[in-house]
C-alpha cells in the first residue's frame, strides 16, 4: 500500500509523524511546506514541497491544486492521511478522483467547533477521526478515538 501524508509544517506535521508505527511499514511520501522543521524531521523521506501560506490564500490554493494533480498522477497513493491544514483540501478532492481512500484527523485542540479544513474535507473523507466525544455533534459520521497523539 502506498500512503500520502499531507499536512502543514509545524504541529500538523508533528501529528502525522507521530503515526510512525503505521506509516513506516508502507511505501510513502509526504506533502508539506519546505521549512526547517519539515526538512529536519523528514530528511530521509520522499517529500513534495507545498506552496504556503495557505490560510485563505487563493493563489496558493490554486498552486497546490496543480501540485496535487501532478503528485497524485505520479505517485498514485492508495491512502491519503492528513491532520490539516488547508494543503489537505486539494489532495483529498483530487485524491478521490484518483481512487484513493482518505483519512482526516481533526486536531486535538478542537473540542466542540470544526476547523475550516475539517469542514471542507468532511464530505469526501472515508474515515474522519475526532479526539473528543463532543465533536461527534459537529461531525456525526466521525470516529472518536480519544486523544491519539
Amino acid at each position: 500500500m502506498k500512503v500520502a501524508l499531507v499536512g502543514s509544517s509545524g504541529g500538523h506535521l508533528t501529528h502525522l509523524y507521530l503515526l510512525k508505527d503505521f506509516w513506516q511499514k508502507h511505501d510513502r511520501f509526504w506533502v508539506t511546506f519546505d521549512k526547517e522543521d519539515a526538512q529536519s524531521i523528514l530528511k530521509n523521506e520522499k517529500v513534495y514541497g507545498a506552496h504556503f501560506p495557505t490560510n485563505r490564500n487563493l493563489k496558493n490554493l490554486i498552486l497546490n491544486t496543480f501540485l496535487a494533480f501532478k503528485v497524485l498522477w505520479k505517485e498514485r497513493p492508495d491512502l491519503i492521511i492528513s491532520s490539516g491544514a488547508a494543503v489537505a483540501v486539494p489532495f483529498f478532492y483530487l485524491g478521490k478522483l484518483f481512487g484513493a481512500k482518505t483519512v482526516y484527523i481533526e486536531v486535538f485542540d478542537r473540542m466542540d467547533a470544526p476547523t475550516l479544513t475539517g469542514k471542507l474535507v468532511y464530505p469526501v473523507t472515508d474515515k474522519f477521526i475526532v479526539q473528543w466525544p463532543e465533536m461527534k455533534k459537529v461531525y456525526p459520521k466521525a470516529v472518536d478515538l480519544g486523544g491519539i497523539f
